[in-house]
């Protein structure tokens, strides 16, 4: 790595920074890491980690590229804290990092495959979708949506991630895009269309078994 700052997870894992029950605003950490304070750093780390980690697998449905993503995200939050203008939240900011470098991330693996003569190996993996049914039906109906979530384009499968499992409106997923909120707005749109017809088809194939 080009600076001294080692991000290593168990490392970080192991320090703590600020007194406990005070919350520092993202703003605040992220001014003091333009002054290269690494306890702030530590901070928005374990901060960002478990939502980050979740919103790549979701992204990229890439379990072996989603931890090279992850430290690529907060090296490049380590060396460009000092480009945040403060146009948006800092979580709009270090999301638009993430699913930048995940589509750079599937792009080089696509290119490798077809370089090699290899079919991209794109996993099924199982995401977690919270709710209190557990019937086998309702099993059923998430793992057809995680199906039909895995065949939407990246672009696409970002839009609804952000909506439906992370709370993100059309303008704040815009600025995480870096696209005009009608781009936003068309590809929902076209995944929504998508995942009727997904599920439609899954539903009919079922029931005609």
């Amino acid at each position: 790595m080009a600076n001294s700052f080692d991000i290593n997870p168990k490392r970080l894992r192991n320090k703590t920074t600020g007194q406990p029950g005070i919350k520092v605003e993202d703003g605040s950490l992220l001014a003091q890491i333009v002054r290269r304070d690494q306890k702030a750093f530590r901070e928005l780390y374990m901060r960002y980690l478990p939502r980050l980690r979740q919103f790549i697998l979701r992204i990229t449905h890439r379990s072996d590229l989603t931890e090279e993503i992850l430290n690529d995200t907060f090296l490049t939050i380590w060396e460009k804290s000092c480009d945040y203008a403060g146009r948006s939240k800092v979580s709009t900011w270090i999301f638009g990092i993430a699913y930048f470098k995940c589509l750079k991330a599937l792009e080089r693996s696509e290119r490798w495959c077809s370089k090699h003569s290899l079919v991209s190996d794109q996993e099924t993996v199982k995401l977690d979708f919270n709710g209190p049914d557990s019937t086998a039906e309702a099993g059923q109906l998430r793992q057809r949506l995680s199906g039909g979530l895995m065949r939407l384009s990246p672009e696409q499968r970002m839009v609804v991630e952000l909506t439906y499992y992370f709370g993100y409106s059309y303008t704040e997923i815009a600025a995480v895009a870096k696209c005009p909120v009608n781009t936003v707005k068309t590809r929902m749109f076209h995944a929504r269309r998508k995942l009727h017809e997904e599920l439609s088809s899954d539903f009919y194939d079922s029931v005609t078994d």
